[in-house]
């Protein structure tokens, strides 16, 4: 067999795997070529157009998809045999985080939604088509604490970290960071995003108030002036099937981080539901003694659909030490949460999360993420 001959074969064993393209997407994908053909009639160039279409967001699906399955590095030696360009070929640069997920062609892709303005200068950051819809159950509202006057946002070296480093060790601390990530697109499939949404919604009221921490604590306090949300720290089976697939992809996140193959000692993980006038200050993951071998943070989004709230945006901030702690230099990069997107970023990288408006108030329409960290 000829190279181009292995690789198809194997693209169609991919393919007919359920664990990359389940039963409702092959369906789902032979409806479509249909309805294509006879929308199209007996115009062959705009059949072959759409074959074309689909074909380039099914092959990217699918290579996207084995990486957690097969993990990368089979998966790598099969592209790298192939004519298909990596998905972050062309879009890595200095001002642009580093995308390896696919993105879906012929879908026209959302603004930044409206809401509170950050000072600063915005770099350009990543905003993907929404994912698969996953239906939920409504839920009863959920009171929530006062909303603050609004968080206050980092300008030009104005705002300090809510929770910074020791004394002892700033010297080892660099001078500038860069803001940095990886986001991925459809990273879990279809049914393990339903699911996970299921028990989320189902688990309401196991929900807890957010804390921080302050430096040199063990055990964080409630402080709405700083971070507003709620948490769900027993994840069941979801955190084993989030850590299986970051772990397949891992080796490959950090290469384009620019970060060390480490060791990961200990991982933590939480469902976070913000929802109206939530937020996070300017912060870092491991500002403090207790949270120091923090190493990656990942952020999954995902919600109900369709989407009831704006805002909510993630992002991270270039910045430098002044006086020993970290402040903004007033440029950042923002993510603005799309469903099935997860986000890899260094934990000492200073970020934010701008204030949520949801108008319904139900928890269920909340802006929910599957966030944690890897310790080393």
């Amino acid at each position: 067999m000829t190279p181009k001959q292995i690789l198809d074969s194997f693209s169609e064993t991919l393919i007919r795997d359920d664990r990359i393209l389940s039963s409702q997407e092959r369906s789902l994908i032979t409806t479509l070529l249909q309805h294509a053909k006879a929308a199209s009639g007996d115009s062959q160039e705009t059949q072959e157009a759409v074959r074309k279409v689909i074909a380039t967001a099914i092959g990217e699906t699918v290579a996207h998809r084995a990486f957690a399955v097969l993990g990368s590095s089979v998966v790598d030696r099969i592209l790298e045999s192939s004519s298909l360009n990596e998905a972050t070929g062309n879009r890595t640069s200095e001002a642009v985080p580093i995308r390896l997920g696919p993105e879906t062609p012929g879908v026209a892709r959302p603004t930044t939604p409206s809401g509170p303005q950050t000072p600063g200068v915005a770099r350009p950051g990543p905003q993907t088509p929404s994912g698969p819809q996953t239906p939920g159950t409504p839920l009863r509202e959920t009171p929530m604490p006062p909303s603050p006057s609004g968080p206050q946002t980092p300008g030009h070296g104005s705002t300090k970290t809510v929770v910074s480093q020791t004394s002892t060790a700033i010297a080892e601390r660099p001078q500038k960071l860069e803001a940095r990530c990886v986001v991925l697109d459809e990273f879990l499939a279809p049914q393990e995003l339903a699911e996970l949404t299921r028990f989320t919604l189902e688990n309401e009221s196991k929900f807890e108030v957010s804390e921080v921490l302050s430096p040199n604590a063990e055990k964080g306090v409630v402080n709405y002036d700083n971070r507003r949300s709620r948490v769900l720290m027993e994840l069941g089976r979801h955190q084993d099937m989030m850590l299986e697939r970051i772990k397949a992809i891992l080796p490959r996140v950090l290469d384009k981080l620019g970060m060390e193959p480490f060791q990961v000692t200990a991982v933590e993980a939480q469902v976070t539901a913000s929802n109206d006038g939530d937020f996070f200050h300017f912060h870092s993951d491991n500002g403090s003694e207790h949270v120091s071998s923090r190493h990656l943070t990942f952020v999954y989004f995902f919600h109900r659909e369709p989407r009831q709230f704006e805002g909510g945006e993630l992002r991270i901030h270039d910045s430098h030490l002044e006086a020993g702690e970290y402040v903004s230099e007033g440029s950042y990069q923002t993510i603005v949460p799309q469903q099935n997107q997860i986000v890899f970023f260094p934990c000492e990288l200073m970020h934010e999360i701008t204030p949520v408006k949801c108008s319904s108030e139900a928890f269920s329409d909340s802006r929910f993420t599957l966030n944690g960290w890897l310790r080393q």
